[in-house]
């Protein structure tokens, strides 16, 4: 079968459902099947969980580099291979310490995933870069709602039944990427592709904004991942049932299902970086709300502000980068964006435990909120100098 040599767009986003839906099995159950299933202690499925965060950081970079300076297509199956046959084992040896090794193993390959849907999207050529990202974000979070969903549904019948059809999401996966993905994309000489005034400016200075995008990305992980940590224990200290703390993730993913369509609306009316920066101050506002909540309520509201946050702002990140850069260097960037999510989720709930342990949860909120905004203001501050420098050069 001969190459084609241009992404499509649906396959791409096909590509980030049934990876995302897969992913979405496991993740829920990995530190409650440790411990309450293996018998091991939370501090070894604390471990666990934080070497599976290296090995998908070691993933996201590995798929950034093998794209830009390997073949796209060939890093793309090896990818989805890796996933694929962790998972398909799990079926058949989940014990101890085999469930550790394969996840890892399937963390690994979902790192080179993740960076691949993100590179193959910012290939996509009949599309702009924002409308692509936003599409590609709202995949993401179908499938999220899909096997947060489902894991609830099969977990009690059978942990077995859990991993085999996972197995299926992943197998579907692998049929997308072997047989709708075989693009290799010719890459032209490193021109910017930036829209924006930036377009006028040097490769050099596009570089230092996207190193401190990349810095703010940090903080905002490791302040999403309090959500799946801490926060379960504080609304649960509260008198809130767990099963209520997990609908507010379907809640999450149906909001973006239903808003991320109307976020693409706001394209021709909104600066993409003026968009990305207002849903992150007010993602950033909702931990410093959190201060407030007393109640079942409160959480939902502080938790649809946060998502309203996250449909303006995470979404866009993604095709800020892409604008930033050239195609050249899509995986490297892309990579490090997926790197820097992990690094924010793997220090995250180590912050989070520390902070409340030596003071308290109001303490933790309002550092999060300064960690947020501060670097947040440092984006803003050099790309403000950046488009003063531009007016000047006039």
């Amino acid at each position: 079968m001969t190459k084609q040599r241009q992404v499509k767009l649906k396959w791409v986003a096909l590509a980030s459902l049934l990876n995302n839906t897969g992913a979405a099995f496991l993740w829920p159950l990995t530190t409650m099947y440790m411990h309450n299933y293996l018998h091991e202690s939370l501090t070894t499925a604390g471990v666990v969980m934080l070497l599976m965060s290296i090995c998908m950081m070691v993933g996201n970079y590995l798929g950034g580099w093998l794209f830009d300076h390997w073949d796209q297509y060939h890093t793309a199956v090896l990818g989805v291979t890796i996933s694929t046959v962790a998972i398909f084992t799990l079926i058949f040896a989940h014990g101890w310490p085999w469930f550790a090794v394969l996840m890892m193993l399937n963390s690994l390959g979902d790192g080179i995933n993740m960076t691949i849907v993100n590179s193959y999207g910012s290939l996509v050529s009949d599309h702009s870069s924002r409308y692509v990202f936003n599409y590609i974000y709202m995949a993401f979070n179908v499938g999220v709602v899909i096997g947060t969903l489902a894991v609830g549904v099969l977990l009690p019948i059978s942990v077995v039944l859990v991993f085999t059809v996972a197995t299926v999401f992943y197998f579907l996966l692998a049929l997308v990427v072997v047989f709708a993905l075989k693009v290799r994309v010719p890459l032209p000489p490193k021109t910017p592709r930036s829209r924006e005034k930036l377009a006028s400016r040097s490769h050099q200075q596009a570089l230092v904004l996207i190193w401190l995008i990349l810095l703010n990305f940090v903080t905002i992980h490791l302040s999403y991942s309090l959500w799946e940590s801490v926060m379960a224990v504080h609304m649960t200290n509260m008198g809130i049932p767990f099963y209520t703390y997990s609908l507010l993730w379907t809640l999450n993913g149906v909001l973006i299902i239903v808003g991320q369509p109307l976020v693409n609306k706001l394209s021709p009316y909104v600066r993409l970086s003026s968009q990305i920066m207002v849903g992150i101050l007010i993602f950033a506002s909702s931990f410093l709300l959190l201060i407030f909540a007393r109640n079942l309520w409160a959480f939902v509201l502080d938790f649809v502000l946060l998502t309203i946050g996250e449909m303006a702002s995470f979404a866009g990140l993604p095709a800020w980068i892409a604008q930033l850069t050239t195609v050249n260097e899509a995986g490297h960037y892309q990579g490090l964006l997926n790197i820097m999510m992990s690094i924010g989720r793997a220090i995250g709930p180590l912050y989070g435990g520390f902070v409340i342990d030596h003071g308290n949860y109001q303490e933790l909120f309002i550092s999060v909120f300064l960690l947020m905004t501060v670097t947040l203001g440092g984006v803003f501050a050099y790309l403000l100098r950046l488009r003063r420098l531009s007016d000047d050069s006039k």
